[in-house]
């Protein structure tokens, strides 16, 4: 009896030893895959975000004297207020800078992309309604109801909108990220480099843009479209 017991521990004891070591190999190649899986999403965030800043250099302008003419100014939608009810000032510079451009006679024309996923938020039209009241006359203003993402917002105002080339109009690191999109779809575009937000809130955009970098240099490899196309709009 005491020969089958001590059997058995034998033999549960060798179990657990290759139990374990199962598991340390396991660990190991854990560790390892996801030292990898790091390192390749590190790598393509760097590479991402220097393909997008490398592709905009010199297609960027903050003069409206320099700028050269377009039909068409894209302004890239944004909320009106922040959240706590303040004007928000990526809106407000926005809005200066497309008066600023279409006075100046360098655009014709402005469409306005944004978000309107629902009856209660409206990017679009809080921009005409403003545009307006500033004394920019509504014929000359086209709106984009499902610019949901500045890639939809590009990508329509050439499939929708019939515009292959045009002047997006938004803070620099947004038009950078707008024109390497437009690029890669084989669009002539320029960026007029709106006036930046400098406070906590720009710090927090301008981390963001990090990733929506890295987002928009993978919807290009993967070919990822707009969430929706729709009828064709004339402009003029």
């Amino acid at each position: 009896m005491n020969k089958v017991i001590h059997d058995y521990s034998r033999q549960a004891k060798s179990y657990v030893t290759t139990f374990a070591s199962i598991m340390r190999k396991l660990r190991k190649r854990i560790i390892r895959i996801t030292l990898v899986l790091a390192v390749l999403c590190i790598l393509t965030a760097l590479i991402g975000n220097w393909r997008v800043y490398n592709i905009a250099q010199g297609k960027t302008f903050t003069s409206a004297d320099e700028i050269p003419f377009n039909k068409v100014g894209l302004v890239l939608g944004t909320s009106k207020f922040t959240r706590n009810g303040n004007i928000n000032m990526y809106f407000e510079y926005r809005i200066r800078a497309t008066i600023q451009l279409y006075k100046s006679g360098k655009i014709k024309y402005i469409l306005v992309s944004g978000d309107n996923g629902n009856k209660n938020y409206d990017e679009p039209t809080a921009f005409k309604n403003e545009l307006i009241s500033r004394c920019i006359l509504a014929e000359k203003i086209y709106l984009d109801y499902a610019g949901f993402r500045t890639l939809d917002s590009v990508i329509r105002a050439h499939a929708i909108f019939g515009q292959s080339s045009f002047t997006i109009i938004s803070q620099k690191f947004h038009n950078e990220r707008a024109i390497y999109l437009a690029e890669k779809k084989g669009l002539n575009v320029f960026g007029y480099n709106v006036e930046d937000v400098t406070t906590n809130a720009g710090m927090k955009t301008k981390v963001r843009e990090f990733f929506a970098r890295t987002k928009a240099f993978l919807d290009i490899l993967f070919g990822v479209g707009p969430k929706f196309y729709g009828e064709k709009i004339t402009i003029g």
